[in-house]
């Protein structure tokens, strides 16, 4: 990188320099847990906390976080707040289940994300991407990009998991995945104090209905694909519906763990991608030397009238990939992971007590002082083919790690740099005049408050 250019530091909360007070961490993390963290969270190896009798270890050294999600993983359980939070919705899903249902579960559904599936889903990745830029036309106006990505993965998600068969009342469907996922899954405060789970929470209470609806949509989705591969296996599409009905058996995934895993990776595939997606679209705006590296990277591929076919184009396009990946260090799609220790558990001088939460947190581990230069900057250079091998696999989960980790990391990194060659290569996105700053708040998923609102111009 030209050391004369500074690079661009996008919008963050700044480190607490002083501990909130017990209401001051209640309001916070209510409204944006992002704002909770003070300067040891971004500095120090590991830090003890105490919060309502909630024992927390705050994990950033990468070989505890190893220790802890990959040689030590069987002495480590949900926490209890996270699947407070996420069973409601998720059910049985691989996010959320445990013990022998998660084993069962990862077993029966690791078929279905094969390299060779994941690469067949490219050329409809890259169809439904070519349609979906027809909205924005030549005019150079003015576009909400967090909400457009929102779109565009759904649509892809449709797509492939799908086939476009939704059976539904209406075209709201994708309304629908907004609502649920904006009321089901939020934190309510009987959650910190970990009410029981028959307590109705009421912060949720208005996604109760959406959430009886978009079952039923699920339900009578695959119900239907059921009856047509009865009557006719072959003429069935080979989308994740199929491939995921027929792991249903008695040594495979129930019903019920069908619908929990659908409805899990449309929150995972479907949520997370969209907000990356949209996050470094913004980032690349603000970073015009990187964003003409892209840029070339992609005309490139295209160049003399060629197209390699789209399943090729992660490896093809590094420093597409590199952007992408810089931006969910930046903001990870998740930005926490939380582990309970079943048993007493020692790590170096460090003592981990039964039931103690360990919460590891990308977003700033991610921006940790004593792993990453420039933590707060946008530099895609460091994941380079050439630089990689300096970011240590336990400093860098944006898809986790260990047993745990995403079944359907090679499916979003695919997703993604398709979607962005595909824009990339029509349009250039600039930050409309005016536009507010987004802010970061973390709901399910790390969020632009306020929108990214964009100008789009053909190139």
């Amino acid at each position: 990188m030209d050391a004369r250019i500074e690079p661009f530091i996008p919008p963050h909360p700044e480190p607490r320099t002083v501990p909130p007070s017990m209401l001051e961490i209640i309001r916070v993390v209510l409204r944006n847990p992002l704002e909770l963290w003070g300067v040891p969270s971004y500095s120090e190896d590991a830090i003890k906390v105490k919060f309502l009798n909630e024992r927390t270890v705050i994990a950033n050294d990468p070989a505890l976080i190893r220790h802890v999600l990959v040689d030590h993983a069987s002495n480590y359980r949900m926490a209890t707040i996270r699947q407070l939070i996420l069973r409601p919705i998720l059910r049985d899903g691989l996010l959320t289940a445990e013990g022998e249902t998660w084993r069962r579960s990862r077993k029966a559904m690791a078929p279905v994300f094969t390299p060779k599936h994941i690469h067949g889903f490219a050329q409809s990745m890259l169809e439904v991407t070519e349609a979906f830029c027809d909205r924005y036309g030549e005019d150079g106006s003015v576009h909400e990009i967090s909400h457009d990505m929102t779109d565009l993965t759904f649509q892809i998600l449709a797509r492939t998991l799908f086939s476009g068969e939704v059976v539904a009342e209406s075209g709201d469907f994708a309304d629908d995945v907004n609502r649920l996922l904006h009321t089901m899954g939020r934190v309510d405060p009987l959650d910190l104090v970990k009410a029981p789970r028959w307590v109705p929470r009421p912060f949720r209470l208005r996604g109760r209905k959406v959430m009886a609806k978009f079952r039923a949509i699920v339900r009578n989705t695959a119900d239907r694909r059921r009856a047509r591969m009865a009557e006719n296996p072959q003429a069935v599409p080979e989308d994740f519906l199929t491939l995921l009905l027929r792991a249903e058996g008695p040594d495979g995934l129930t019903g019920q763990e069908i619908e929990d895993n659908i409805i899990t990776f449309i929150g995972a595939g479907h949520e997370t991608t969209a907000r990356a997606l949209g996050w470094t679209l913004y980032c690349l705006a603000h970073a015009p030397r990187e964003r003409e590296r892209v840029e070339a990277e992609i005309d490139g591929l295209f160049g003399a009238g060629r197209r390699p076919p789209p399943q090729q184009w992660l490896t093809l396009l590094p420093k597409t990939r590199a952007a992408f990946e810089e931006t969910m260090r930046l903001y990870p799609p998740a930005p926490s992971i939380n582990r309970a220790a079943i048993e007493a558990d020692r790590f170096g001088d460090l003592t981990i007590e039964k039931d103690v939460t360990v919460l590891i947190m990308p977003w700033t581990l991610h921006r940790h002082r004593k792993l990453w230069d420039q933590p707060n900057a946008f530099i895609p250079a460091r994941f380079w083919p050439e630089n990689r091998d300096r970011i240590d696999r336990f400093q860098y989960l944006p898809f986790g790690a260990g047993p745990r980790i995403c079944i359907g990391a090679s499916f979003a990194l695919q997703e993604a740099v398709i979607a962005l060659a595909v824009l990339l290569r029509r349009y250039r996105f600039d930050m409309a005049p005016g536009a507010p700053v987004p802010w970061p708040v973390q709901k399910l998923t790390t969020q632009p408050e306020g929108g990214i609102h964009m100008v789009v111009r053909r190139r």
